[in-house]
């Protein structure tokens, strides 16, 4: 039997391989995330006819003859170069900008994706379209988030709520004229609200008062005096010489040390105070690290959650798993998990999508190279054919 024959439909094998792979692509031109493919051939095994020969003395070597018996698929190698970007305004959607993966749970099986078309459940889970759960860390209800621990299914329920917490310090800032006048005595009233461990509100009045060696300063709660006074003296340089510079007004702590006392200015205000009311979530965005940052009713932003992403040695050793996910292998390496922006890892994007890198122009012009060298061999089997046919004419 004719060994071309065999040649031949290595050849249609080989090149059906490759247009299935690229009407695989062409298919997902569309999709959220997806890596197109490429096929790579290589020959097969080479029958010898003559083997080589080294140069003697006064004869020349000769080289080896070889007949090659076809052609097969060497592998399917998976492209993770960067898709463009689609903006969809979309606030669960995200893009990773660079390298790694997004990290989801189904079941006890963890797989990884770069699709980030995700929505929340009716339970505030974060998950993809199938329903795979998005990991990363939680918040504690302070707003920390450690890297270092474990992971977890992402989750941000609607009825999140931000505790209150008591006002224990506050601090004001500015200058207190040096040429007010002492007789009538310049009174300065300026006011800050503050909060107790409940969230109760109560404003917190601090009264400068000018005196013949400076400023005293009260403070009063509701109307009712609290704590105990302070005498501010300045330099001639207009700097505070009063240390430490912190006045008790009951539970909270005042902090005066960065006044100063310059004349013709009056611009002391209060700066900022840490306490706060309860609040509820009322939205939230993504920051480039993956964390997800949370505004509350009560004016304030917190962190509730930071996303994971993973990045691999090997990632086209990853084997796809249907859905837009990959699962690892024994060639990919293990996943090297972290935060957005570090080690390697991407940034990422809110309200945007990747979409899929399927280069169109290339798979129309791999379609076209899979379909001629289909053709040209099948031509080779039907040659060999013929061939066959002239031998059994030879009997008639």
């Amino acid at each position: 039997m004719l060994r071309s024959l065999f040649s031949g439909i290595s050849g249609l094998r080989a090149h059906q391989t490759m247009l299935d792979v690229t009407g695989n692509n062409i298919a997902n031109v569309n999709t959220t995330g997806f890596k197109a493919s490429q096929s790579q051939f290589q020959d097969t095994l080479s029958q010898v006819l003559t083997n080589a020969g080294g140069g003697q003395d006064g004869v020349g070597g000769t080289n080896p003859a070889q007949v090659g018996l076809g052609v097969r698929v060497a592998g399917i190698t998976t492209n993770f170069q960067q898709g463009a970007a689609q903006l969809t305004n979309r606030s669960t959607d995200m893009m990773i900008s660079g390298d790694g993966f997004f990290m989801v749970r189904k079941g006890s099986e963890q797989f990884y994706t770069r699709a980030g078309a995700f929505d929340f459940d009716a339970t505030g889970q974060l998950v993809t379209p199938d329903g795979g759960l998005v990991q990363g860390w939680a918040a504690d209800d302070a707003g920390a988030i450690d890297t270092n621990g474990t992971l977890t299914d992402m989750r941000l329920p609607i009825a999140t709520l931000m505790g209150a917490a008591g006002t224990t310090s506050a601090t004001f800032e500015g200058n207190l004229p040096a040429d007010a006048t002492v007789t009538p005595a310049t009174i300065l009233n300026r006011e800050v609200d503050v909060y107790d461990a409940d969230g109760t509100m109560h404003s917190l009045s601090l009264a400068f008062t000018k005196t013949g060696t400076g400023w005293t300063v009260a403070a009063t709660q509701d109307g009712a005096p609290v704590g105990t006074s302070l005498n501010l003296a300045f330099g001639a340089d207009g700097k505070l010489t009063t240390t430490p510079a912190v006045l008790d007004a009951g539970v909270v702590d005042v902090q005066l040390g960065t006044i100063t006392g310059y004349a013709g200015l009056s611009t002391v205000e209060a700066l900022s105070q840490n306490g706060r009311a309860a609040g509820t979530l009322q939205s939230f965005t993504i920051n480039a690290d993956g964390t997800l940052l949370g505004s509350f009713s009560n004016g304030l932003k917190q962190a509730l959650g930071r996303v994971s992403l993973a990045t691999f040695t090997n990632p086209a050793g990853l084997e796809k798993a249907g859905g837009s996910l990959y699962r690892t292998t024994v060639n990919s390496g293990d996943p090297q998990v972290g935060e957005a922006g570090t080690g390697g890892r991407g940034d990422l994007t809110g309200g945007a999508l990747e979409m899929s890198n399927v280069d169109l122009s290339a798979e129309f012009t791999n379609l076209i190279i899979a379909q001629r060298g289909f053709q040209a061999n099948s031509r080779v089997i039907t040659t060999s054919d013929e061939l066959l046919q002239e031998l059994v004419n030879l009997k008639r």
